[in-house]
């Protein structure tokens, strides 16, 4: 019973059922089984279908919220700082590291892009085979010493080669070792390089330190843009 109104205008709500009559209720208990049975019987029809909407939902909430997944290629000259960078990024912490034999491959996830980095060695010989790595690459990681004032004319000279084999790719510079005394600013790295003489082609300077994790997060912010701008 369901009482409604004020307590002096109350009124009860009663269903239209009436009172059985004796024996009644007995032939009415197989007439509710079969219709029970039926409602069963219905409900294992429906299953297909709700197993096939709740699929085709998964599958859109997947499009269009899941995570991309974005093949990056890092190179650099020997001792530039590149497995260092992989691992700060890959598990947060600096990790004691040996010069590189063939290649690391691993995957960072990073806000709702996966990028799969490949970390390939760097010893003269092997770097004619660099852009042989990572099919289906998107970009390109290069990694300079900045406190290698030397050899930074041979690194502007590999990666001028790499960007001449990789048409469609673009190039993110990290300058590494920007908490080291000796090291030189963005502005001098970018001209050393010869950056700005590559036209048409979409870089990007960061300047980063391995150790700290300084730079590096910004250089994944300026790649998944470039990504999403593409897709």
């Amino acid at each position: 019973m369901y009482l409604c109104g004020s307590k002096d205008q109350q009124t009860s709500v009663k269903s239209n059922k009436t009172e059985p009559t004796p024996g009644s209720e007995q032939q009415q208990q197989p007439q509710q089984q079969q219709h029970r049975g039926c409602q069963g019987f219905l409900w294992l029809l429906s299953l297909p279908l709700v197993y096939s909407m709740g699929n085709i939902f998964a599958n859109l909430f997947k499009g269009l919220f899941g995570k991309k997944e974005m093949r990056i290629l890092m190179v650099g000259l020997d001792a530039s700082g590149k497995t260092t960078i992989l691992y700060k990024l890959k598990l947060g912490e600096v990790v004691t590291t040996v010069p590189t034999i063939g290649f690391n491959l691993e995957t960072v996830e990073y806000k709702n892009i996966s990028f799969v980095v490949w970390d390939v060695h760097s010893q003269d010989k092997s770097r004619v085979f660099w852009s042989q790595y990572c099919p289906g690459r998107h970009g390109l990681i290069f990694v300079v010493d900045s406190t290698d004032h030397e050899r930074m004319d041979e690194a502007r000279q590999e990666m001028m080669r790499m960007m001449t084999e990789l048409k469609d790719v673009v190039l993110l510079v990290l300058a590494n070792k920007q908490d080291l005394p000796n090291a030189m600013n963005t502005a001098e790295i970018t001209d050393k390089l010869g950056l700005h003489s590559l036209h048409n082609r979409n870089w990007y300077l960061q300047a980063t330190s391995a150790i700290t994790g300084a730079g590096l997060y910004e250089g994944l912010d300026w790649l998944s843009n470039q990504f999403q701008n593409q897709n």
